[in-house]
């Protein structure tokens, strides 16, 4: 999984939250267009490495390195990481009660776009495309206008966090177990959108514990974090290994 292009480069890194030491060394690769999925026990670590990469003021990054597109993540804010293409999708999206869904997203849409150099979009293409998206990923329309993700389905707060993804096109996505709460509907649209935007070179770290979804992605790798440590690495076998034994790992081998 190493590779001189990487688009994400992670080196030793090690994360305190309170006084709890999480992470105590993950190193990773993730080339442009690359589909890694993270796999591991509650409190292996996984939440924490996405947030941290996100650059949540929480998580202390206590040694190691993060770089993306060459540059620095950990020196830059969490503005400049999302301004840059990193995108991350939260484990339970929370309620932002006054502030229109629509206005949100166009908002943050605007912000990444004049970091490209491109235009703004004005309310009225914002919408078209929006509304596009929306139907696409089985969003109600009526959504756009409500709140962000007040009185929202626990599936319908997750769809809107792929209607964001879909906007925002980013050259990164962290997304922090995507499927829960979702159908089987919802899990078709995320594998769809994935699919598209990986075809456009967008890049995957996937947090997940369900190997039906994992199947659908066909990651590149997938690497199973245990105590703050990657553990093991492999592709989709390992996934399946995991799903038959669980994390405490069983004396069998891991067979192709």
């Amino acid at each position: 999984m190493t590779t001189s292009t990487a688009l994400l480069q992670v080196r030793d890194l090690r994360v305190q939250v309170g006084d709890h030491h999480v992470l105590k060394s993950v190193s990773l690769d993730v080339a442009p267009g690359a589909l890694v999925v993270l796999m591991g026990a509650n409190g292996s670590g996984k939440s924490t490495l996405a947030l941290t990469l996100a650059g949540h003021p929480s998580y202390h990054v206590t040694s190691g390195q993060a770089t993306f597109a060459g540059q620095d993540l950990l020196a830059m804010n969490v503005q400049e990481r999302a301004r840059a293409g990193l995108f991350l999708s939260f484990q339970s999206p929370p309620d932002i009660a006054g502030v229109k869904n629509n206005l949100f997203i166009r908002t943050a849409l605007n912000a990444v776009r004049q970091a490209r150099d491109q235009e703004p979009l004005d309310a009225f293409d914002f919408l078209g495309q929006a509304r596009t998206a929306a139907r696409q990923l089985g969003l109600p329309e009526a959504m756009l206008s409500r709140p962000v993700n007040e009185g929202f389905s626990g599936g319908e707060r997750k769809r809107n966090e792929l209607l964001q993804l879909a906007l925002l096109q980013p050259r990164l996505a962290l997304l922090d177990e995507i499927d829960s709460g979702m159908d089987v509907d919802g899990v078709h649209a995320v594998v769809a959108l994935v699919q598209q935007l990986r075809a456009q070179g967008t890049a995957f770290v996937i947090v997940s514990h369900y190997l039906q979804l994992i199947e659908l992605l066909q990651p590149d790798a997938v690497l199973r974090l245990d105590q703050g440590c990657i553990a093991e690495t492999g592709d989709i076998t390992l996934a399946r290994h995991i799903a038959r034994t669980g994390f405490a790992r069983s004396t069998e081998p891991v067979e192709a």
